[in-house]
């Protein structure tokens, strides 16, 4: 295994001088792509980068005549450098060269440079500037263009609500091949990221965001290669894989993020009307949440005696549902003024015909099994049945309703 850390001209007279940015471009097998790609970015890099830079590529395991196309680059053209990893993985080749360089910025993109340069300089600016931690290209974000196929722009957009929902993720798009780090950070993470494929990218971040990290999106304009040989269905389950592995190592508490946090976080500014991150978010849902479940329970014990209990469930789930919603909005989740609540209000209405649906369905289903059933028995029907639609309407309300819009990513 090598490393060139250095341009390949001894006549240059940054030789001895660290660049500011590396670029790195993983490749497997890309001896036909690889020299346009390269001489591409260098041209970019030389016209229109103000900083010192130098472009790594990272060849893990070809079969080809990719190593050798790397090593003549990196022998022609100043400012390039060429690895060879015997095994495969990008995750694997991105960690190696990331923690080696001595570039203050690292960063990443794909050999089709399906990424438009012109968001390089946006990319990294704030990472130089010490800004942000991360940043990342997105395809998702407001602005971007994007010219793909419906198959892989579904397999995008569900990847990312995945993400959203089992991880709580923030950011927009995992998988663009297009991101930066800075070096001090990149330090300290990266040895904590296991994944030596395409989950890399995605663990890296949420790890990032678990440990208060900032991270910074860009929109991108950006083309999809219809060459690309990326193996969906096998990418898909690793990745699938990989968020259950994650999940169980927050849950059991293994990896050291409230270490990293303290050497690296940023904790989020007293600003009024800022929500509070998930730890405060879930003590005061759960306050507002017992109030709610004791006003609904007292709402229906008195409208029982005079209507049916499926009238009653509705009216009595309908009123708290609308005092809920409004609570929440402004104590649990933060949110200030006017603008959207009627629009929250709506949303509410939908996560409430959720809860609906399960209350009313648990109360039909013990109508099936008993036919005049205890007011006892009743009762510990809903209380169960309200503690699952509670448990759904803090995922819905978080995720959905009262979702922050803002590019910052900040968390308790």
């Amino acid at each position: 295994m090598s490393l060139t850390t250095l341009p390949s001209h001894a006549t240059d007279s940054t030789r001895f001088e660290a660049p500011v940015l590396d670029v790195v471009v993983p490749v497997y097998n890309e001896e036909i792509d690889l020299e346009p790609c390269v001489r591409r970015l260098h041209a970019y890099l030389s016209a229109h980068f103000p900083y010192r830079f130098r472009i790594t590529v990272a060849d893990n395991a070809s079969t080809d005549s990719t190593a050798e196309v790397a090593g003549r680059l990196a022998g022609e053209l100043p400012g390039v450098a060429a690895v060879h990893l015997p095994e495969k993985g990008r995750g694997r080749a991105l960690k190696y060269v990331w923690t080696h360089s001595d570039a203050a910025v690292l960063a990443y993109m794909d050999v089709d440079l399906s990424t438009d340069l012109g968001a390089l300089l946006p990319l990294v600016a704030p990472l130089i500037s010490g800004h942000s931690d991360l940043a990342i290209g997105s395809r998702l974000a407001r602005g971007s263009r994007v010219v793909r196929g419906a198959k892989r722009e579904f397999i995008s957009r569900t990847y990312n609500l995945i993400l959203r929902g089992t991880l709580s993720a923030r950011f927009s798009d995992a998988q663009c091949g297009f991101k930066a780090i800075r070096s001090d950070v990149a330090e300290r993470l990266l040895p904590m990221v296991e994944d030596t494929g395409w989950f890399f990218d995605t663990e890296m971040l949420v790890l990032a965001e678990r440990a208060g990290l900032r991270i910074h999106e860009v929109p991108v304009d950006w083309v999809d290669d219809p060459d690309s040989r990326v193996d969906i269905v096998a990418t898909a389950v690793a990745d699938l894989k990989g968020i259950v592995r994650l999940l169980r190592a927050f849950g059991s508490g293994r990896l050291p993020l409230g270490t990293l946090r303290e050497q690296l976080g940023r904790n989020p500014l007293p600003v009024a009307g800022v929500p509070a991150g998930l730890t405060g978010q879930l003590i005061r849902f759960a306050a507002v949440g017992a109030a709610s479940t004791l006003a609904y329970l007292l709402l229906y014990a008195l409208l029982r005696t005079g209507v049916g209990m499926q009238w009653a469930n509705l009216i009595a789930l309908l009123v708290t549902a609308i005092a809920n919603t409004a609570v929440n909005r402004r104590v649990t989740f933060g949110v200030r003024g006017n603008d959207g609540a009627w629009r929250h209000q709506a949303q509410g209405l939908i996560v409430f015909a959720i809860g609906l649906g399960l209350t009313s369905g648990s109360l039909a289903l013990l109508d099936r099994l008993s036919a005049n059933p205890s007011k006892p028995v009743e009762l510990v029907v809903l209380i169960l049945a309200n503690l699952l639609a509670t448990a759904v309407r803090f995922l819905m309300l978080r995720v959905w309703v009262f979702r922050s819009r803002r590019g910052a990513h900040t968390r308790d």
